[in-house]
């Protein structure tokens, strides 16, 4: 009889651990800041809290698998993991093969760059002088004033030898006379004083005024068109460029849908940028929070700016494996209230986010 009894404990013993390590639930994730962030054994961020109050509120048993990010996928498929807490784009092809919960957050995706140096923004600003446009103007200013230095010498060498003197001085004359006329300098040192030089003065004047302000009106757009080109603020010209972006992530499928050929793709988004400062990658393109926040707080980082690029809006959910739907419904339903209240916002804040 006590044997009995002993072997009842075993077995009602044994079911009871099988029992409860079948309602624990295996919560895969991989560092992603701010949402998770690391700090030895502990993990915060705003995925960290939203899940623990999740969690907390419909009294879910849980334990937290920490693996590379590619990996969370073919777990969340094969049932190996239950639910993952990462920020994950929601997007048909995922959907196809594992589920969401609602969305928490939505954000956009942007292109991170190295930083221009001093010296090569000065280089960009100079290379502005010596376009074709410029050279045009350029020449066409000097002949201008050599034709015009001539005709002024030529028509006052005999009336006005005092200012417009003979033989090689006397062109020279003619040539300072006509540039400090048409540049509006007017020094009065030189003036013509017959009627034909009046009348070739009176037509540089003219002529200058409207030759010097298209002259200044093709290098300011000069300038302008080298500086939009060397800060490459604009999404098509990184077609050609080799960028990079975080591996399985939706970045990659939105940036091959676009006919981005030269893609090199990496675990992490710190070592995506460790490489653009590296010279590996002329870019690295992914969601704006994680890169803004990893090059803020990240000392390793520098020398790397954001542009103002926004496009393909990211929705933020958790993902969960397809052979627990019910826990879809029960974690979506808590998400809501949850970003419903003021603590949501108070949490967003706290890491500098905000919503668009």
């Amino acid at each position: 009889m006590r044997f009995y009894l002993i072997f009842l404990i075993l077995v009602f013993s044994a079911e009871a651990q099988e029992a409860g390590a079948t309602d624990t639930l295996l919560i895969g994730y991989a560092e992603a800041p701010p949402f998770l962030i690391k700090n030895g054994e502990d993990l915060t961020g705003i995925n960290a809290w939203l899940w623990k109050k999740v969690a907390n509120d419909e009294q879910l048993v849980y334990k937290l698998v920490e693996m590379p990010f590619p990996e969370l996928f073919p777990a969340l498929e094969s049932g190996q993991l239950d639910l993952c807490i990462n920020p994950l784009t929601i997007t048909s092809g995922r959907r196809k093969t594992i589920s969401f919960t609602d969305p928490y957050f939505a954000s956009y995706s942007t292109v991170a760059v190295p930083k221009t140096s001093s010296l090569q923004r000065f280089l960009n600003f100079v290379s502005g002088f010596f376009n074709i446009n410029f050279l045009r103007g350029f020449t066409g200013l000097i002949l201008l004033i050599f034709i015009f230095g001539l005709l002024g010498w030529y028509f006052e060498r005999r009336k006005n030898p005092e200012h417009f003197r003979t033989g090689i001085r006397g062109v020279w004359d003619g040539l300072w006379w006509s540039a400090v006329t048409l540049t509006t300098v007017g020094y009065g040192d030189k003036a013509p004083k017959s009627s034909a030089g009046k009348i070739i003065a009176l037509a540089l004047m003219f002529i200058g005024l409207l030759f010097i302000s298209g002259l200044t009106a093709s290098i300011a757009s000069s300038l302008t068109v080298n500086e939009l080109s060397s800060t490459s603020e604009n999404f098509d010209s990184f077609k050609n460029k080799k960028v990079g972006t975080v591996s399985n992530s939706s970045s990659v499928k939105f940036l091959k849908s676009h006919f981005f050929r030269n893609i090199s793709e990496f675990e992490s988004v710190h070592e995506g940028l460790s490489a653009m400062q590296n010279g590996k990658v002329e870019a690295f393109v992914y969601d704006e929070p994680l890169l803004r926040y990893r090059i803020d707080k990240d000392s390793s980082i520098s020398e790397v700016s954001i542009l103002p690029l926004k496009f393909d809006v990211q929705f933020y959910a958790f993902g969960i494996t397809p052979l627990k739907r019910e826990l879809e419904t029960r974690v979506s339903r808590r998400i809501l209230t949850i970003v419903e209240s003021k603590d949501w916002e108070i949490v967003l804040s706290e890491y500098g986010l905000t919503e668009f």
